[in-house]
């Protein structure tokens, strides 16, 4: 797939704090990132069946154009490999603890520490800080396929409103959240936009308090 004429401009006044704010996060939580690079490191040398690459990179849609979603990996090798002849995603084989490394089940899942290298794809502007979250090419494609095309016209996000709402119920279910946030970035201003997006970060943070990353 590749960028839509019809999708729509991230302002620039939102992709100046996506960038900040990113940058911001690296140099402030560099502390974490060692933390975990040191934790992920000590565990493959233990734990045999858990070795491979710490990074692991995962084709994803963000208007309508392929890039790789980073992520700190996981799913132990073996698994990856199954994935990859079976075609299936990673958040599938996810859902299965029984799939993860040790780092990934007691640390890295629960407390969504495996997304901190998305902040490298918002830097590149593969993604924003808050949309739509990326989903792989193929459940796209079904989404199209069913007269939801939006993944295919904004940026994708780090975070977004369907993220803030895990555990509670959502009436509409999605994608009904992330349609009125496309929306939103269709006819707000650039400032009520990242008013709204900094709203949507403050909740993350709350989300990521709970450490409930193996149940959502």
């Amino acid at each position: 797939m590749s960028a839509r004429d019809d999708s729509i401009p991230v302002p620039l006044l939102k992709r100046v704090c996506d960038v900040g704010i990113s940058i911001a996060l690296l140099i402030v939580f560099s502390p974490i990132w060692i933390s975990v690079l040191v934790i992920l490191a000590a565990s493959l040398g233990i734990r045999p069946e858990d070795r491979g690459p710490l990074l692991y990179r995962e084709r994803r849609i963000s208007a309508g154009r392929e890039f790789d979603l980073l992520k700190f990996r996981v799913l132990r090798t073996e698994v990856l490999e199954r994935m990859s002849q079976e075609g299936g995603y990673a958040r599938i084989y996810e859902a299965d603890t029984t799939n993860l490394t040790w780092a990934g089940r007691r640390l890295l899942k629960p407390l969504y520490l495996d997304e901190l290298p998305q902040v490298i794809n918002i830097v590149r502007g593969d993604m924003c800080l808050v949309g739509p979250r990326p989903w792989p090419v193929s459940m796209v494609r079904e989404q199209v396929a069913s007269g939801y095309e939006y993944r295919e016209l904004v940026r994708a996000g780090w975070t977004g409103p369907v993220q803030v709402q895990k555990g509670r119920p959502e009436p509409g279910g999605p994608p009904t959240l992330d349609l009125e946030y496309v929306e939103a970035c269709r006819t707000w201003s650039s400032w009520r936009l990242v008013r709204y997006d900094l709203g949507i970060l403050a909740e993350t943070v709350k989300v990521l308090a709970r450490g409930q990353g193996l149940r959502f």
